[in-house]
């Protein structure tokens, strides 16, 4: 069942699972190894080069300077290059280090891989394999002890009284 465009984020969902929402996203292929087979069989929408430095060649947008870093208002974060469903405002939480931060995702929503430099978890989108940050744990910053410090720029907010 398909609703809405892929290259706009109205508020257009379906349900899959109790209580979780999500955009309509295109037919999505992975291949053999688990990586985006896009071949043109998922349809993103278009990045701006600095989107495409940190979605796409794996970026980090300056500390501080995110849309999204001081936001605390109710709704929830979309990837934005294919439009699925990351993070609900519920679990954002302030931890001053200048990216947006939460203590949980959306579940299923959020593929963990270990860094190349084999001290960080790499956090990217199971949908289209957009790079969002990446995940700490052990910090202590709430009772969950996670950290997702997730780039602004891979994200988009709709705020709940649009969703």
């Amino acid at each position: 069942m398909v609703f809405g465009s892929c290259r706009s984020f109205r508020p257009n969902f379906y349900t899959k699972g109790p209580g979780v929402k999500f955009y309509h996203v295109c037919k999505f292929v992975s291949n053999i190894s688990g990586k985006s087979d896009y071949n043109n069989s998922m349809k993103l929408n278009p990045l701006t080069p600095e989107e495409k430095r940190v979605i796409i060649d794996k970026g980090t947008e300056m500390p501080f300077t995110g849309e999204y870093v001081d936001t605390t208002a109710d709704g929830a974060y979309f990837c934005r290059q294919c439009g699925a469903a990351l993070y609900d405002s519920k679990d954002k939480f302030a931890s001053d280090c200048g990216w947006p931060s939460f203590d949980d995702e959306i579940k299923g929503a959020v593929k963990k891989t270990v860094d190349a430099d084999g001290e960080r978890t790499e956090i990217t989108c199971v949908k289209c394999g957009a790079h969002l940050g990446h995940l700490f744990l052990g910090k202590r910053f709430t009772a969950k002890n996670a950290r997702y410090c997730v780039n602004s720029i891979s994200m988009k907010f709709v705020p709940r009284s649009q969703l």
